[in-house]
């Protein structure tokens, strides 16, 4: 049984940063892409970003491009995900996401475990 288990989130004023960590369990994830998604209410889950396990090849949505990044260490089986630079519309609860499969793809229904979501809120 997978397991994926968020920390790190919490309330930080705009302009701050924030680390994210993911730690995977229950299998060997060298075939996985491993990611990102945050959600706010009314709005449908959105893709942050995503890195593919064994090589570390790494994809972002266009927003958080040059504020966010995204990093694992393979040796733990943890993901990262490094915020600077917050807004206020970062404001979301974030999932981290796994998929099997070497092509890292953005929509949520491509992966197949999820954590339970992490809250983040930047206050203006």
């Amino acid at each position: 049984q997978v397991q994926l288990v968020e920390s790190g989130g919490g309330l930080v004023q705009a302009g701050g940063s924030l680390r994210l960590s993911c730690a995977a369990s229950g299998r060997t994830f060298s075939n996985h892409i491993v990611g990102w998604f945050r959600q706010t209410p009314g709005i449908d889950r959105e893709f942050v970003a995503a890195i593919r396990w064994n090589t570390g090849t790494t994809k972002y949505t266009d927003s958080v491009k040059g504020r966010f990044t995204i990093s694992s260490d393979n040796a733990k089986n943890i993901m990262y995900l490094e915020m600077n630079s917050l807004k206020p519309e970062d404001t979301a609860i974030y999932y981290c996401a796994a998929r099997i499969g070497t092509d890292v793809r953005t929509a949520p229904g491509q992966y197949q475990f999820w954590g339970k979501g992490t809250l983040v809120t930047v206050s203006s």
